[in-house]
């Protein structure tokens, strides 16, 4: 996976802490700062470190075990999460910290999910910073959070922060065509719309971007596309505001 925006999130989080990767598989990057090959983990390590990324603080051993090994008993289960923790422990960057009764992420460690949960959340709060626009975020477009498992715990979580990018990256759009960076703010809305081409906002965001811009053509050929998928797939057409956007 291209890094780009988390990257740049995690070299001004937090630059000489490893990064953890949870779009697309489980990687682990020791030092984002000089972008060493991602460190691939066993799938005991990745289900433990995904689990403590998606639950931030100190989670009770026994919860961790009977979450990630349901089907055994709970000495079967502490007895699987001392032996991955020892792998962990192994490796040569500290990632999780360990009591008798607990286990976290150390708190300096960079998540991407995080990262980028975060820079959504200032576009929607509107407390975004100029370097919050520096970078097209590529790096999510069409990767999945997970993608294959199915646990009830990265369930819900998957669609949260698909949500929350697609209402950031709308948001970035907006913003960009505000400080007259219209052709970013076309790039910035594919990505929404090629995440989600049913997503009405991602498309109204993409129609503005081109009307800003004064591609009065683009828009309408996007609005054309946007009806006709919307009758294909769900027998259904645009509201009116938005074919008001476009003056039809």
């Amino acid at each position: 996976m291209s890094l780009g925006l988390v990257h740049a999130l995690a070299m001004r989080r937090a630059p000489l802490a490893p990064l953890i990767q949870l779009l697309g598989q489980v990687h682990v990057l020791p030092a984002p700062v000089t972008s060493p090959p991602a460190d691939c983990v066993s799938n005991a390590e990745a289900r433990l470190l995904a689990l403590l990324a998606l639950r931030p603080g100190e989670t009770d051993r026994r919860t961790v075990g009977g979450t990630l090994w349901p089907d055994v008993d709970d000495a079967r289960a502490a007895g699987n999460l001392r032996s991955t923790l020892w792998r962990l422990a192994a490796r040569p960057t500290p990632l999780v910290t360990v009591t008798r009764t607990s286990v976290a992420l150390l708190p300096e460690v960079n998540v991407d999910v995080h990262l980028l949960g975060d820079w959504a959340a200032r576009m929607i709060t509107g407390t975004s910073s100029p370097a919050d626009l520096a970078h097209v975020p590529w790096d999510i477009v069409g990767v999945e959070m997970l993608p294959g498992w199915h646990d009830d715990w990265i369930v819900l979580e998957r669609e949260r922060l698909r949500q929350r990018l697609l209402h950031g990256l709308e948001l970035m759009a907006a913003k960009l065509v505000e400080v007259d960076r219209c052709a970013e703010a076309v790039e910035v809305a594919l990505i929404a719309v090629r995440a989600d081409g049913l997503r009405e906002s991602a498309q109204r965001a993409l129609i503005s971007a081109h009307l800003a811009e004064g591609n009065c053509a683009e828009a309408r050929r996007c609005y054309r596309e946007h009806r006709d998928l919307l009758a294909r797939e769900l027998g259904v057409t645009p509201t009116p505001s938005l074919a008001a956007l476009i003056g039809v």
